[in-house]
């Protein structure tokens, strides 16, 4: 009996360790430098776009978990082409090699991006951020940790950002009970089948889907590492004064449209505005949004009219 509840005991805190990462430690000792010229493709570089004459505002882009600048091209050369300068630098171990993705961690992606977006800021007057998934959590993590200091950012804009993955006693919400074990299987495998996604080549271009460039694969090191940031990102929503904008799309098969409620509901924006959207009827997960042809003119459309609104009122 007593053997028998020890045993039970042991695996309720072995459960209770992999489900909630607590003690789970990502911590970046130094900052990892981006090499463009290592890339598997070169539409996986980082996308600058300067004009000849400096400009007063750029748009500061973030990429996604996994994925790579390429998920931008339109839009940046949109914001371009309305008189900003653009931006979308590749996060430390994205675009390489799975080798090299294997290194890092968000505190590296994080820490990386932050010195990237310190040193825009302080050329521009005005600096917007854009991310799509984690690339969203991130302008909330940036929006977070530079409002109401003289690195505030003039707006940001996050797009399908994820706050929680696992929240079942808070907010009975699930978005992958298995990642509950993540913890415990990592023991024994770190990754399930990653790869290097090129889908150029792909005959049918699905909304433009195949021009999605990245990696493929279960990370687990990696995937804890920004599950935990998360839990932070969402406790911290309430620093957010800056403007905001959020993008989301209800049919959302990566990051459920429950992650839109609690990112509208727990920030302080001072100027807040949302665009929610309903895609149905596609292949793909419907949830890299300014990547598809149906919806990037539209909502790029409505990222520049936000953007113009932001600076009418700061004239008012």
């Amino acid at each position: 009996m007593i053997v028998s509840l020890i045993i039970i005991g042991i695996i309720i805190l072995v459960l209770f360790w992999s489900a909630t990462l607590i003690f789970f430690n990502d911590k970046s000792s130094k900052i990892i430098e981006v090499d463009d010229n290592k890339v598997f493709s070169d539409k996986c570089k980082s996308i600058i776009l300067k004009h000849e004459i400096k400009k007063d505002t750029a748009v500061f882009m973030i990429h996604g978990y996994l994925s790579t600048p390429n998920v931008y091209q339109y839009s940046a050369h949109s914001f371009f082409e309305e008189g900003y300068d653009a931006f979308a630098y590749l996060l430390p171990g994205f675009g390489t090699s799975v080798d090299d993705f294997k290194k890092t961690t968000f505190s590296d992606w994080f820490n990386y991006i932050s010195l990237k977006y310190e040193k825009i800021r302080k050329e521009y007057e005005n600096v917007i951020i854009v991310g799509i998934s984690m690339g969203g959590s991130i302008t909330l993590k940036l929006g977070e940790k530079y409002c109401n200091t003289n690195l505030e950012p003039t707006a940001i804009i996050p797009i399908s950002a994820p706050v929680i993955y696992n929240s079942l006693i808070r907010d009975r919400k699930i978005t992958n009970f298995y990642f509950y074990f993540a913890r415990f299987i990592s023991i024994f495998k770190k990754t399930f089948n990653p790869s290097i996604c090129n889908r150029v080549n792909e005959e049918s271009n699905n909304d433009n889907n195949n021009n999605w460039i990245g990696y493929s694969g279960i990370f687990l090191k990696q995937s804890m590492s920004f599950i935990k940031a998360e839990k932070k990102i969402r406790k911290d929503l309430k620093n957010i004064t800056c403007p905001m904008f959020v993008i989301h799309n209800i049919t959302d098969k990566t990051v459920p449209f429950f992650n839109f409620s609690i990112i509208a509901k727990e920030n302080n924006s001072r100027h807040f505005e949302a665009k929610i959207i309903k895609m149905n009827g596609f292949k793909h997960t419907m949830h890299v949004l300014l990547l598809y042809y149906s919806v990037r003119e539209e909502l790029t459309y409505n990222i520049i009219n936000f953007i113009e609104g932001v600076f009418d009122e700061q004239k008012r």
